[in-house]
């Protein structure tokens, strides 16, 4: 089934707005989760919108907030979410961060009391569609995998994005630290397909291929202990020095629907033309990618590099609708008779 993006950001925001959330937030947050599904980030697109309305319905989320400035400098912010929609919050963030970076060059903006912000690359993309670099980095909403040489989940799969702009297409790293994040466990137990071994682990070491599973292991961080040292790093920058959630504090949103998950967020932007030219940096970016693009490939076609399938995948969305696979069309089916809203499925 194809369906087009306006009219599943239009269900979407409907199905939000009946469950209390305010007009605009509930526009802004179904953006984001339609933007993931047409960038292929299908783990947090509108898969993910049951659960944030079985959280609203739970009262875990705020859906009427006061989102503020707690501490601002020229170049820095600390965004309170009030326990809102993570897509809004982190829009505001993103949002504010370009304002501050065109005026002082850069800006580093974190988030506490905010909760689950879908795909990653989505805010670091806002900023290089805006021109300049953008890097992203998230507490995630549940821990599933012990520091290194461990034995207790005290870690999630906290995400990295970083987005660079050229005069085409995008440079946009979009990646969970762990191998699979939850968001493509839970595609691949939709799809009622294996997950491949060295994704998730016992307590053993054995692998676990049965999605359904998966909460019974381990996630296994990329990279082995670089990986888990980097899920660390990015856990202290946007969390704790946030004062949003880290390690023990974290609340697993799928298993608690209740309790604030106090979630931290930060988003770095750059102006491009903070050591040379602007036009000068963006004509080199580009070379240099399209020349690694053209350096020869196993198939003998152009690399593929960290964006260019998202970009090829909106594109196609956009000409053709948004693929939405049989089983989220019964699941949205159910979510638009429980909120009295009309279903495009």
């Amino acid at each position: 089934m194809r369906v087009p993006a306006a009219t599943l950001e239009s269900f979407a925001a409907d199905a939000l707005r009946a469950h209390g959330v305010s007009s605009d937030h509930a526009e802004i947050t179904a953006r984001r989760l339609i933007e993931a599904d047409m960038r292929g980030r299908t783990g947090h697109g509108l898969i993910r919108l049951p659960s944030y309305l079985e959280r609203i319905r739970a009262g875990g989320i705020n859906v009427r907030p006061t989102i503020t400035v707690r501490h601002e400098t020229p170049v820095s912010a600390l965004i309170d979410g009030d326990n809102g929609l993570g897509q809004v919050v982190m829009t505001r963030a993103t949002e504010l961060a370009i304002d501050k970076a065109r005026q002082s060059g850069l800006a580093w903006v974190g988030t506490v009391h905010s909760n689950h912000a879908g795909a990653a690359g989505s805010y670091a993309q806002m900023a290089a569609d805006a021109g300049c670099v953008g890097s992203y980095l998230a507490v995630a909403n549940a821990n599933g995998m012990p520091p290194w040489g461990g034995t207790i989940p005290l870690l999630g799969t906290n995400p990295l994005a970083i987005a660079i702009p050229t005069e085409s297409t995008p440079f946009v790293l979009d990646i969970a630290t762990t191998t699979a994040s939850h968001g493509t466990i839970k595609v691949a137990a939709r799809e009622g397909r294996p997950m491949p071994e060295g994704w998730v682990v016992d307590a053993a070491g054995r692998p676990i291929t049965d999605p359904a599973k998966a909460h019974e292991g381990f996630l296994v961080p990329i990279g082995g202990y670089k990986g888990a040292g980097l899920t660390i790093a990015i856990g202290l920058l946007a969390g704790v020095l946030n004062g949003a959630a880290f390690g023990a504090e974290v609340i697993d949103h799928r298993l608690d629907e209740t309790t604030p998950t106090n979630t931290g967020q930060a988003v770095l932007v750059l102006r491009t033309d903070l050591f040379r030219p602007g036009p000068a940096v963006l004509a080199d970016l580009t070379h240099h990618l399209d020349a690694l693009r053209d350096s020869g490939s196993i198939d003998g076609g152009r690399v593929r590099l960290p964006g260019d399938e998202a970009a090829r995948l909106q594109a196609d969305a956009e000409q053709l609708g948004v693929p939405i696979p049989d089983k989220l069309a019964v699941q949205l089916r159910h979510v638009a008779r429980g909120a009295g809203v009309e279903s495009p499925f």
